[in-house]
């Protein structure tokens, strides 16, 4: 994902925390080392390295409010054009959930072009059944498991919530999940343009193979409850295409949440989780409210204070 300092309402915290480290080394290894030195940490337990796929080498790692017991639980999957990204980044997010009474896993993946399309969604279906059987382990409730992604990430979190392939190879289905959470995701994109060299090498040439990556292409009024947020200043993924998804669920009369936050872009939407940017976005705030409102654990408070 491309980081654009123009993207973010300018705040003195921000370039307090960010702003010298990231314009002198241009690197997201830099970028996320700062926010996730402001994380929260009071309250939480923290497993990382947790292999799920000892074959492929792949491993998760878990955020957990201390002492969980039937909570609820969000598979976060991270963005990254699926060719980059590592699970550490994301400290942040999972902190701030935890901190507030939801576990969190956050996986990693297989990228392209190490594999194509079936190899990352394997992979992520894979960390949705280990979490399901493992879920009483980490203090959480097999029956009240979310998935979550931004951008390239909410493709792969929306593909398991609408394409049923993906879970079956664990005797799971879509609706077998609580929720589906899209931040900035990818769900309407045909078809590719030949430019586009990585996407149709990922995703294929002809239309039926590119249909495939597109959740819109399989909804039929089975799927998850959803909430699709996305920034009106989103220059890298459009908002269509969280548009065209809600109103796909509406015409199927099933239960979806679409909001719209003005002037945010692509990555401030999900870095306003962080502590130092939340006040760019409402989206941790909105996220707990779906996840209260579709969970099935008890009640939790916004402990520690104030999602703001």
């Amino acid at each position: 994902m491309g980081f654009r300092l123009s993207t973010y309402r300018t705040s003195g915290l921000l370039l307090l925390v960010l702003g010298s480290v990231f314009l002198l080394s241009g690197c997201q290894t830099f970028l996320f080392a700062g926010l996730n030195t402001t994380d929260e940490h009071k309250g939480i337990d923290v497993e990382r390295h947790i292999v799920f796929d000892e074959q492929r080498h792949l491993a998760l790692d878990v955020y957990r409010p201390a002492h969980a017991e039937h909570a609820p639980i969000v598979v976060f999957f991270y963005g990254g054009d699926w060719m980059r990204g590592k699970r550490q980044w994301y400290r942040f997010a999972g902190a701030a959930l935890a901190a507030r009474g939801v576990i969190v896993v956050i996986p990693d993946y297989r990228k392209y072009p190490s594999v194509k399309m079936d190899g990352f969604m394997q992979d992520a279906a894979r960390a949705v059944a280990w979490t399901h059987d493992h879920a009483v382990q980490i203090g959480g409730d097999p029956q009240d498991i979310f998935v979550m992604g931004h951008s390239a990430g909410g493709q792969i979190a929306a593909l398991l919530a609408t394409d049923p392939a993906w879970l079956e190879a664990h005797d799971m289905q879509p609706r077998d999940l609580a929720g589906f959470i899209g931040l900035a995701g990818v769900y309407d994109f045909v078809p590719i343009a030949a430019k586009e060299k990585d996407m149709i090498g990922m995703f294929g040439k002809t239309p039926m193979e590119q249909r495939r990556a597109q959740p819109i292409s399989f909804l039929h009024g089975n799927e998850p409850p959803m909430l699709l947020l996305h920034g009106t200043a989103d220059h890298e993924v459009d908002p269509s295409n969280s548009k065209s998804l809600a109103q796909a669920m509406q015409a199927q009369h099933e239960d979806v949440t679409l909001k719209l936050y003005p002037g945010v872009g692509h990555e401030a939407l999900l870095l306003s989780i962080s502590r130092p940017l939340r006040r760019d976005a409402p989206t941790l705030d909105d996220v707990l409210a779906f996840i209260h409102a579709h969970g099935k654990a008890a009640p939790f408070d916004g402990s520690p204070g104030t999602a703001h």
